[in-house]
């Protein structure tokens, strides 16, 4: 298992659009720090589709320099082509990440059989644990039950990231022996109720000791413990709803603090509307006051 609270970490860019590494690895330190087992590099909240490669490998770099051995580095090397995604992997790979996080092709709209051997060939030039990323959302395509299965058979396909709030499918991913994480925050503990072993998170760059509690709290048997951490945390995923992530969580982070500057387009900042309204959502949660103070 790559960690049980995981997350999907954004980027940083300095005021001339440019990578911020010092930034980068602030944050990496403070999620540790506060609940996360590990972190995700260059998923979608990392903005991975306006990443050129070379600003990849310097995160991957830079990620494994300051958590590597002690807490998990996936890198998200998926992309919508597979020689372009194995090319990143191999990389990846050298760099010494723990694992890969690979998207189904997004735009070409594959079929069935063609999410199976983009990801058996992507697998195939590492022995680290790759795990599926299953978005329907933003790729379009849905994975069948099928294909999970077939994936499944691939030796070091590990685990699924499912970011749909089906039911039915997260109970086919854990029957088929692969761990499954939560791909949207809201899915965590009901998935956790279906054999799940966590999630791949965006709300735990600003509430990571309660979702990491939460998890705890289940595993324990404290089922209603969980529950109630669970309903206290409905303004973080109210905050992540206020705009296409990761407008909003980046946002959140700057209101607390923590400098991670802009987008890249065509994601746009956060208008004035929609900043009140994280902020709202981070005073619900008793953040603002704890950074003022």
């Amino acid at each position: 298992m790559l960690g049980e609270v995981l997350t999907a970490v954004v980027t940083p860019f300095a005021a001339d659009g440019s990578v911020d590494l010092g930034r980068f690895r602030a944050l990496l330190r403070h999620l540790v720090a506060n609940g996360s087992d590990g972190v995700v590099v260059t998923g979608t909240t990392g903005e991975s589709p306006t990443l050129a490669d070379g600003e990849r490998f310097a995160l991957y770099e830079a990620a494994v320099d300051e958590l590597g051995g002690a807490h998990t580095v996936i890198a998200g090397t998926g992309t919508y082509a597979t020689a372009h995604s194995v090319h990143l992997t191999e990389r990846a790979h050298a760099i010494g990440v723990d694992g890969f996080l690979v998207v189904t092709p997004y735009y070409n709209k594959p079929p069935q059989r063609g999410i199976v051997a983009h990801v058996e060939a992507i697998a195939a030039v590492s022995d680290r644990p790759v795990v599926f990323y299953d978005i329907p959302s933003r790729v379009v395509v849905d994975a069948e039950p099928a294909t999970i299965e077939a994936l499944a058979g691939i030796e070091n396909v590990r685990a699924v990231k499912q970011a749909k709030p089906s039911l039915a499918a997260a109970r086919a991913v854990v029957a088929c022996g692969l761990d499954l994480y939560a791909g949207d925050d809201d899915l965590l503990l009901p998935f956790l109720e279906v054999g799940g072993v966590g999630g791949i998170c965006v709300h735990t760059h600003v509430v990571g000791p309660r979702v990491q509690e939460m998890v705890r709290r289940f595993r324990d048997g404290d089922r209603d413990g969980a529950r109630a951490l669970d309903e206290e945390l409905r303004p973080a995923i109210e905050l992540l709803r206020v705009q296409t992530n990761p407008i909003a969580i980046k946002c959140a982070l700057n209101l607390l603090g923590h400098e991670v500057g802009g987008l890249r387009l065509p994601l746009v900042e956060a208008t004035p509307e929609e900043e009140d309204a994280v902020r709202g959502c981070l005073e619900r949660l008793g953040l603002l006051q704890r950074a003022a103070a």
